[in-house]
């Protein structure tokens, strides 16, 4: 290429010191020296061009005749573009995608650190923390698939009752028994079922004062026969009701894979072992041993407790939480585990020779743990000024490590605790008085409709336009 056609094709990237701009149909005339503030972005450097192939390394097309530059890339965030060379600043609206955007101006060769500070914070919020909105989004969209299902799968199993023997009263019986509040039996039997709960539980700690304790033939403290006619009453009125329970079932084989009815079995059961274990130890006196698996066995029913779970949306809320939330509970213990490893080590180089409770490391574990736990349970106590502070530290990083995890599972907690209030009222609002021709069909149209609808209100709330955003549409028209 001669020396003439080079200056040719110079003379067309600048007339009159301008050049003309298309992206994607989008088209301006832009001063040169504007452009060459920031020679370093994509259209400084097209104006330093000496040759038609360099031109096209930078722009999509080249029109000799119109001496227009062309870009293939999206119209509607040039004007970001436009903006940032007239005032040195880019701004970015709530409206954006914020990776979108970022792809953008790295092509334009535009640094982010020309963000404005009204922007940067929210802009690099949003950009680092895209998990969070990730879940969000997911945890809804698994919640609603999760609900679906569940409701179908209760229409399901309430369909089975269809054609089978005195099935209209089956289904009402588990209705009752499987979904408190149902109805009015389901209320009196739910009612029922707690108070037998907590009665058990009462007595077992009553049994335990020796108040309430007799001695046996050869002084050894046995239970009150008061307290054991209780005892036997809770384990028959808790057998009945697992029986019950299967007897009405829709589907046995999926019965005791229900996490609530495997916690009934699981109450019941150390009672029938500790029956045996006592029948065999009489009949066979050289078994003696065998006692203490009867004492170990009747120490698990204070798990009957877990039986209100079944009686209890928080309860049923509060174990979907720890199913979900076991990356935040790991981050807890992480925390945990590290703090308690470094403080320790501290306290031991600081107290061992001042300090008998402090002298070896695995006391200063115990110490450090009950201190960044804010229990403090005052055992051990460093003795000099370093130790002093070092305590402090730890309390103080023991409160900021268990406030961070706790937001997010909290935020879980409450996401399934709302979710399951709703499945309860949509199974309360079924009637099955006539019984069941098909499942019902739910309308997700209208579902969604409602989802559209809030989701562009509350864009509409966020729409408010800043001094930035104002400047930024000024300088655009």
């Amino acid at each position: 290429m001669t020396r003439q056609s080079l200056w040719d094709v110079s003379e067309a990237n600048v007339e009159d010191g301008e050049i003309r701009i298309n992206v994607g149909g989008f088209k301006r005339r832009l001063h040169s020296h504007t452009l060459l503030r920031f020679p370093e972005t994509r259209l400084g450097r097209l104006l330093l061009c000496h040759s038609r192939e360099a031109i096209l390394e930078l722009c999509d097309d080249y029109d000799d005749v119109q001496r227009e530059f062309y870009f293939d890339r999206n119209p509607e965030l040039f004007p970001y573009v436009l903006h940032f060379y007239h005032t040195g600043k880019l701004h970015v609206m709530a409206e954006l995608c914020v990776f979108s955007f970022s792809q953008e101006i790295e092509y334009w060769g535009i640094n982010e650190f020309f963000i404005d500070s009204c922007c940067s914070y929210s802009y690099h919020g949003r950009k680092v923390e895209p998990e969070q909105e990730k879940w969000d989004e997911q945890s809804d969209q698994e919640s609603t698939t999760s609900s679906f299902d569940e409701i179908l799968a209760f229409y399901n199993d309430a369909s089975k009752f269809d054609g089978q023997p005195l099935g209209n009263f089956r289904r009402q019986l588990w209705l009752a028994l499987d979904n408190p509040g149902y109805s009015v039996l389901s209320r009196v039997f739910s009612v029922l079922s707690i108070l037998v709960v907590l009665g058990s539980i009462i007595t077992m700690c009553l049994n335990s004062l020796p108040d309430f304790q007799i001695p046996d033939s050869q002084g050894n403290p046995s239970e009150d026969p008061r307290f054991e006619i209780v005892e036997h009453f809770g384990i028959a009125w808790f057998t009945f009701e697992l029986v019950a329970r299967f007897a009405v079932a829709p589907d046995f084989l999926k019965f005791f894979k229900n996490a609530l009815n495997l916690i009934d079995l699981m109450s019941i059961v150390p009672f029938y072992i500790t029956l045996v274990v006592n029948l065999v130890v009489e009949s066979t006196p050289t078994l003696a041993n065998l006692g203490r698996v009867a004492q170990v066995l009747r120490l698990m029913r204070i798990f009957r407790i877990l039986k209100l779970a079944r009686h209890s949306t928080g309860l049923r809320s509060l174990g979907a939480t720890l199913k979900y939330s076991y990356k935040e509970v790991g981050l807890l213990l992480l925390y945990l585990s590290v703090g308690i490893s470094i403080f320790s080590v501290v306290a031991y180089t600081i107290e061992k020779e001042e300090n008998e409770g402090l002298a070896t490391i695995p006391a200063c574990w115990w110490w450090a743990t009950v201190s960044m736990t804010t229990v403090g349970y005052g055992d051990v106590v460093p003795g000099t000024t370093a130790g002093k502070l070092t305590a402090s530290a730890c309390i103080l990083a023991g409160i900021l490590v268990v406030v961070l995890p706790i937001t997010l599972i909290f935020n879980k907690f409450s996401h399934f605790y709302r979710r399951q209030k709703q499945l309860e009222s949509a199974m309360r609002s079924c009637d099955f008085g006539d019984g069941m021709k098909e499942v019902p069909s739910i309308n997700l149209r209208d579902y969604y409709a409602h989802k559209v609808k809030s989701l562009m209100a509350s864009l509409t709330n966020m729409s408010r336009s800043s001094p930035s955003e104002l400047s930024l549409n000024d300088s655009l028209q």
